[in-house]
């Protein structure tokens, strides 16, 4: 992995991107989106992460992020190794899940060449962290992050779709609270 996509300041403000392995479509169900969405709240809530911004698309999740007690690293390896965990369990349990098979095979597979996993990888090891380091720069991921959606063709508008902070921003109802910037 390239030294330019590493957290070496754990008390800055990254922009981050967490990737399913093979770019599976998870975040399809909104059962897994919610594990997802309860553990950012958590983290924040208890790790004291600042969140500035979110989207969480089929397959992949764009954060603008600080940690408050210097361990960004930490507690992004705590929450993609806790979801990760919820969600491979949902998936298990999960009796209407009509990709359960598949899913856990895919998963196990990317497991398998993974040493620090016991059974199954649910997130590729890369978090394609940039540091933020002007406010130029921090207005354009912003604009990235929301506008993920809308270059997906799922709306129209950013604050249109529910599982992004462009609802935080335009000051309409959403999931959980995040840290506004300006």
């Amino acid at each position: 992995m390239s030294e330019a996509y590493k957290i070496k300041k754990t008390n800055d403000l990254y922009f981050v991107t967490f990737t399913v392995v093979y770019w599976v479509d998870i975040f399809t169900r909104q059962v897994y989106r919610d594990i997802l969405i309860d553990n950012l709240k958590y983290c924040r809530k208890n790790k004291d992460l600042d969140i500035f911004a979110y989207v969480i698309m089929s397959n992949h999740v764009h954060l603008l992020l600080r940690s408050r007690t210097n361990k960004l690293s930490e507690t992004i390896r705590d929450l993609k190794s806790y979801t990760s965990k919820q969600i491979i369990k949902e998936i298990t349990d999960n009796h209407q899940e009509s990709r359960k098979k598949w899913l856990l095979n895919l998963f196990k597979f990317a497991g398998k060449y993974n040493p620090k996993n016991k059974k199954y990888q649910f997130w590729t090891n890369n978090n394609h962290a940039e540091l933020i380091y002007s406010n130029k720069f921090i207005d354009q991921k912003i604009n990235y992050i929301h506008d993920n959606p809308v270059k997906a063709g799922i709306v129209e508008k950013p604050e249109d779709y529910l599982y992004s902070s462009a609802r935080n921003y335009a000051d309409l109802e959403n999931l959980f609270e995040i840290d506004l910037i300006g």
